[in-house]
């Protein structure tokens, strides 16, 4: 391809006239049919690298990613340019999925986004076969490494999936977060046939870290906010808390809402809209938000718990600032965060013996017999397992996690079931009802236009593409279908989200379940190693914020940011108010002890002789000491 050709194709859909950092060079290695890992930091203009030379072949672009909001996000950005795009995810219908399928074999689409379960569907390969493929795609690639901090097993499949697509087809995998120890396992993972790692600085010239140590983490949130104006983020571990927090900031005046994995899309939707058009100042939050969230003027991110990892600190710490404009990540820290941080060792690997027993309590809840159970599925109920067998839920959550790594399980958590109705009037009683609203006459109509069968039999149905045909909204359907519910019109049962149970293998006792040693020693010690790392940012007293960051991301030779507060103490000669406290006390001692001293005699060895006149200027202010005639004298009571 000729050199300016990929120049050409950003200028034409992207109206840039030059690529950034490393772009040029991770397009040229995949336009040139090379597995290639690039490593960039959030905001460096990770989708360029390969929407820009999958527009320049014939073929078509298979994107996998994690989220469905990404999923959408970065389809509707490129029809927007004219690019035609598509997406399967899970709120499609079967029809659909196959329709879009088949227009990417036919060649209507240059882009499709799935999930990495999406991959393993007999109906997915069999229609990839036929399709003209140019390159794989893999967004959020440290997820395939088992050292990577958001380690998803259903990554590892992509793997098997590159044995279907013909040997030339190169694949690219993105990560804005990997230690050199995750670069190599993703590229083993992956394939590669070849080391080809492409490196962007992770140094954030507009970001500064900040580490603030505080017993009152909710008090110093609100100084912050007043004195770093523009839209923020707000991190915590529970949501509980997120949810808690964002009630004490309305009630300190503050506009602001709360997101967590438990919300239903309307919500998630309604608050990420508003937070995104500035109409509400700050996100309180878990880490299920930020990912894909395009919104560069973020000024401030506040972590109040310490994360699990440098690698989440800093993809979610890097959503500060992507405009290049000054910005702030700043970690909330107290004396027992370091406690609860360790907590979490034990509480994601359980001692095997309590794993062991959960598994057969887990037999005992199916009433599972010994040898039985090879590919059972079940409904899986956390809170009741654990109050029948006295377990608590986040070991056994881990537990599950655990025998599912060992193959002894699959543990799917919270999957998404499909709504279901099922209509308890015939056809001919339906018409003769005269009570019901316009609304829902309406949405009968569609119903019955859209779905066979719901008079003899329970319908899986989705509000939002009913939504899509009749113009209501999917708050408006879910209630109007909960009023013909209660009138014994239909029978609704709204989409939940229920953990699955299956067994891989047949029931075995329990003595007899091996764990090997990188399911659970290895993985537990890489936790600890995790965990001490981010002990060690959050503790940190003497080196640059950034440094010790870019270090753990092996960049050993970065410099000094100049912003971090620990930069700024050494700049402007701040220290620990018990260092201060220390200083005042020896200069009290002396001038106590010679009744009136002479100015020149207040100096210590090992102490900057300017931070000493700094304090006793402080001193004179206060009239803790008074100066008359060169000497320093205590005033009397």
């Amino acid at each position: 391809m000729e050199e300016d050709t990929y120049l050409s194709i950003l200028k034409k859909y992207w109206g840039y006239g030059s690529f950034r950092g490393i772009q040029r060079d991770i397009i040229e290695s995949v336009g040139n049919g090379r597995d290639t890992l690039g490593l960039m930091p959030t905001g460096g203009g990770k989708s360029v690298t390969f929407q820009v030379p999958a527009l320049g072949r014939e073929g078509i672009c298979i994107v996998v990613t994690p989220l469905i909001a990404l999923m959408k996000d970065q389809v509707d950005n490129l029809r927007k340019r004219g690019i035609k795009a598509a997406a399967i995810h899970t709120g499609l219908s079967r029809e659909e999925i196959i329709v879009t399928l088949e227009n990417c074999i036919f060649g209507n689409y240059k882009f499709l986004y799935v999930s990495p379960e999406r991959l393993a569907t007999e109906i997915f390969q069999t229609k990839v076969r036929h399709m003209h493929v140019n390159l794989l795609t893999v967004d959020e690639a440290h997820c395939i490494s088992q050292w990577g901090y958001d380690f998803r097993p259903s990554y590892t499949r992509i793997a098997e999936f590159r044995s279907i697509l013909p040997p030339e087809v190169p694949v690219l995998a993105l990560t804005a977060t990997a230690t050199p120890e995750v670069v190599k396992d993703i590229q083993r993972q992956l394939g590669f046939r070849e080391d080809n790692v492409f490196r962007m600085s992770f140094a954030r010239k507009n970001l500064a870290y900040i580490v603030r140590h505080t017993e009152d983490k909710f008090g110093e949130l609100v100084h912050i906010l007043n004195s770093v104006q523009g839209s923020a983020i707000v991190y915590t571990r529970s949501r509980r808390n997120a949810r808690e927090t964002a009630r004490q900031l309305a009630a300190a005046g503050f506009t602001t809402t709360f997101y967590h994995a438990g919300l239903n899309h309307a919500e998630k939707d309604e608050r990420q809209r508003s937070w995104q058009k500035g109409q509400t100042r700050v996100m309180t939050a878990t880490n299920a938000f930020g990912m894909g969230i395009d919104k560069p003027d973020v000024r401030l991110v506040v972590h109040l718990d310490l994360p699990d990892s440098i690698e989440a600190y800093f993809q979610e710490a890097g959503r500060a600032g992507r405009d290049g404009q000054q910005a702030y990540a700043v970690l909330l820290h107290q004396r027992n965060d370091r406690t609860k941080l360790m907590r979490r060792i034990p509480d994601t690997y359980p001692a095997l013996e309590d794993v062991r027993q959960i598994y057969e309590h887990l037999c005992y809840y199916y009433q599972m017999a010994m040898g039985d159970g090879l590919n059972v599925t079940k409904e899986f109920d956390l809170d009741e397992f654990c109050r029948n067998f006295k377990h608590f839920p986040v070991q056994t959550d881990s537990a599950l996690r655990l025998l599912a790594q060992a193959g002894y399980i699959e543990y799917t958590e919270e999957q998404e079931n499909a709504s279901r109705i099922h209509f308890l009037l015939r056809r001919d009683e339906l018409y003769r009802i005269h009570e019901l609203e316009q609304e829902q006459e309406l949405l009968i109509q569609w119903i019955l236009r859209t779905y066979g069968g719901v008079f003899s039999d329970y319908v899986f149905i989705d509000e939002r593409r009913i939504a899509s045909l009749s113009k209501l909204t999917p708050e408006q359907i879910y209630h109007h279908l909960l009023a013909l519910n209660r009138t014994r019109i239909l029978h609704y049962i709204p989409r939940k989200k229920t953990p699955y149970v299956t067994f891989r293998c047949r029931r075995v006792e329990k003595e007899r379940l091996a764990f090997p040693p990188e399911v659970y020693e290895d993985r537990k010690e890489n936790l600890k190693q995790r965990i001490q790392a981010m002990l060690h940012y959050a503790e940190e007293t003497d080196f640059c914020r950034s440094k010790v960051l870019l270090h753990y991301f092996g960049e050993p030779d970065a410099q000094d940011c100049g912003m971090c507060d620990i930069c700024k103490e050494k700049t402007s000669g701040k220290h620990s108010p018990e260092e201060n406290d220390s200083i005042v006390t020896l200069i009290l001692s002396i001038v106590k002890e010679k009744k009136e001293c002479p100015v020149s005699d207040i100096r210590f060895n090992g102490i900057d002789q300017e931070r000493v006149s700094q304090i006793l200027h402080q001193m004179l202010e206060e009239e803790t000491l008074i100066l008359q005639d060169g000497f320093l004298t205590i005033p009397s009571a």
